[in-house]
């Protein structure tokens, strides 16, 4: 009579309990997709060979079984340190670091640079930036703490898009000084760590200051018609700082175009995820435009880039007549035009022989021609399945930081690829940036693992049962048996 009783009075308990499908850690069904990813990547090792000269390439076993290895290796870690992460995001950053490590042997094969340090240098950061991946997932055990350091975050972003531009330090690759030199490491990027450092500091001043941003203005109508409500003026201070350090410093000084559109164009984006007003968007997209727009006499660099975007076909600035060259535009633009729907075939084409430095900046290209507008599908696909998997990931946290947090670093990277994939397509100038996961540059690709080691411990978080629901998952299953 006792277990009756005892069954009736937990009965309203379990009950009550939420009708939904209990969290799942879906670590089973990463494995699966990771292998497929593997699997995708060995084969894209080993067409390029048979293409080629039709036998198996030796980077099949010491690149690609290396690189399988690493990816594995990733996925036990995740598993036991971030059982409830997203599924998808390891599985389709290895899909583009392993497509990008194929494609960049393919391309250095070509020029016997295989085994010097191109491909076997990819390969190694590859290892790096997994390693600093898993120290991420393994010390970072609430991202929330990160909100703490909002200015210290900020300062570290200044001075580290500042390091080029020290004498004796920077370097001037291309025209645009965005490089620093380290005695036998090479050549390093700063700007690639301080736009995740920018977004730590946006995303907690966005949280201090998201009321006193809210406020509304003066309202612009059109006779009854209401245009739009306008920030006031006292709370246009972070706008001006941010708009004066992008055109100022990264535009006029170092001649980086493309990391000031990429950090504007995120801040634009997270400020108005902050506000919902589409005041910041109007006003932000004017100011940055209009100072273009005046900068265009002045700046050599910039009006350079500009003129090779609107008139890349005039046969003088072909021919590099008067400081321009669109030579590097033109002929990428006409590979991907003979790549087609389908592509020659990994290794069937010859971009190596026609686009310069084709494995950096260009290398969406040489997917263009190879694989045709097919596989440039498939990588934008990939890189957009990112993009919203980490916008998930905003919706599903519960604390406002957290939100800013992963949809700021989804917005870089949706800014980073469009500016990437625009600037070779001819949408917008070219701007010097890299892919994610898929560009030759040991500078990018960690600062790529480092925004999918931030992703995964906020999904695993954020995904998480609290402990009282998994005691409740656990006394229904009983009760049920």
């Amino acid at each position: 009579m006792s277990e009756v009783v005892t069954e009736e009075k937990s009965a309203p308990k379990s009950a009550n309990a939420p009708t939904a499908l209990p969290p799942i850690k879906r670590r089973n069904a990463e494995l699966v997709m990771l292998l497929m990813a593997i699997g995708i990547t060995l084969f894209a090792f080993a067409e390029a060979g048979l293409t080629r000269d039709g036998t198996l390439p030796t980077g099949l076993f010491g690149y690609g079984l290396t690189f399988s290895g690493l990816a594995v290796l990733a996925h036990i870690f995740i598993r036991f340190s971030a059982p409830w992460a997203d599924p998808l995001l390891l599985p389709l950053a290895t899909l583009l670091n392993g497509l990008g490590l194929a494609m960049i042997w393919r391309l250095l094969d070509a020029t016997g640079e295989t085994e010097g340090g191109g491909a076997l240098s990819q390969i190694l950061f590859s290892a790096l930036s997994m390693a600093v991946f898993a120290a991420i997932v393994f010390f970072l055990k609430e991202p929330r703490t990160l909100q703490r350091y909002p200015y210290i975050m900020a300062l570290s972003a200044v001075i580290l898009l500042l390091l080029p531009l020290t004498p004796g330090l920077g370097l001037t690759i291309n025209g645009a000084r965005q490089w620093i030199g380290i005695p036998g490491l090479g050549t390093l990027q700063p700007s690639e760590f301080a736009k995740i450092a920018l977004v730590i500091f946006l995303s907690g001043y966005m949280v201090t200051k998201r009321d006193v941003l809210s406020l509304a203005g003066k309202r612009v109508r059109l006779g009854p018609i209401k245009i739009i409500d306008l920030p006031r003026m006292r709370d246009l201070m972070p706008m001006s700082i941010m708009w004066g350090f992008c055109i100022i410093v990264l535009v006029i000084l170092m001649n980086d175009l493309g990391t000031s559109l990429m950090l504007f164009g995120t801040f634009l984006a997270m400020i108005y995820v902050a506000t919902q007003r589409a005041s910041w968007i109007a006003i932000g997209l004017t100011a940055f435009f209009g100072a273009c727009a005046l900068l265009y006499p002045i700046v050599p660099h910039f009006r350079v880039r500009m003129v090779t975007w609107l008139d890349a076909f005039n046969p003088d600035i072909y021919n590099g007549v008067n400081g321009f060259d669109s030579q590097q535009l033109v002929r990428g633009l006409f590979a991907m035009g003979e790549g087609g729907v389908l592509g020659t075939g990994l290794g069937g084409g010859s971009p190596e022989e026609y686009v310069p430095e084709v494995e950096n900046d260009f290398i969406f290209t040489a997917f263009g021609e190879e694989l045709g507008l097919t596989g440039c599908m498939v990588l934008l696909l990939a890189l957009a399945l990112l993009v919203e998997r980490g916008m998930r990931i905003a919706l599903a946290s519960r604390e406002l930081f957290i939100k800013m947090f992963a949809s700021g670093i989804s917005f870089l990277l949706a800014f980073q690829t469009f500016v990437v994939v625009g600037g070779v397509s001819r949408v917008i100038p070219m701007t010097g940036a890299t892919i994610p996961f898929v560009a030759k540059g040991g500078s990018a690709l960690l600062s790529s693992y480092i925004m999918l080691a931030l992703l995964v411990r906020m999904s695993n978080n954020a995904r998480k049962p609290a402990p009282q629901a998994i005691q409740d998952e656990g006394a229904t299953q009983v009760i049920s048996r």
